[in-house]
């Protein structure tokens, strides 16, 4: 399973109830998270107790696979947030629905990979320390660069101020298209230049 080792296999089933008597979810919450959760099941442990190639790292210690089998693929991700306030550990979200399984993981953010065939989908175990593996996964799920000169934090907060640009330049342009006064349209106009310079420096 995910093309990890069979001895960190476990199958814990994790029961909706307890997370609703857990967060002590109002009717709404609760129907929201029936609406996207089927099943959940704590699928794998990776620790050096499992995998003894690999040590402890100062901050990671171990982490779970959590399968969560949805009803529907355009989820709600405040469900997901949700489970990851419920259990306080690292956590990998291996969420599925019908053939697919998209990899989520927390870290400042939720990191989502691309959907991809469930058979074909794996976690790798990359590096000597637990902290090494993790901060592999969050860079492989999160589409980002492990290797580069900036951290994985740098990198998340970075694409998100690029993403943040690129709604305001968006936003601007509609606005600048149906502006009828010359010299307010000359002035969002100047207002995305100095916006798309932002995001090339």
């Amino acid at each position: 399973m995910f093309g990890l080792p069979t001895s960190t296999f476990i199958n814990q089933p994790l029961y909706k109830k307890a997370v609703f008597e857990k967060f002590n979810l109002k009717t709404a919450e609760r129907e929201r998270f029936d609406a996207d959760v089927s099943r959940m099941a704590l699928v794998a442990r990776i620790s050096p107790a499992t995998v003894p190639a690999l040590t402890e790292g100062k901050e990671v210690k171990g982490f779970y696979v959590l399968q969560v089998v949805l009803k529907r693929q355009d989820y709600d991700d405040k469900n997901i947030l949700l489970l990851q306030k419920l259990i306080p550990q690292k956590i990998v979200f291996a969420l599925q629905y019908e053939g697919q399984t998209q990899l989520c993981v927390f870290h400042t953010r939720l990191q989502q990979s691309e959907w991809r065939d469930t058979q074909s989908t794996e976690i790798p175990l990359n590096g000597l320390t637990l902290d090494d593996v993790w901060q592999n996964i969050v860079a492989e799920i999160g589409g980002l660069d492990a290797q580069s000169e900036e951290t994985i934090e740098e990198q998340i907060i970075n694409r998100e101020q690029h993403e943040k640009l690129l709604r305001q330049i968006e936003m601007l342009e509609k606005r600048c298209r149906t502006e009828k006064q010359t010299r307010k349209r000359y002035e969002l106009h100047q207002e995305i230049v100095k916006l798309r310079k932002d995001l090339e420096g």
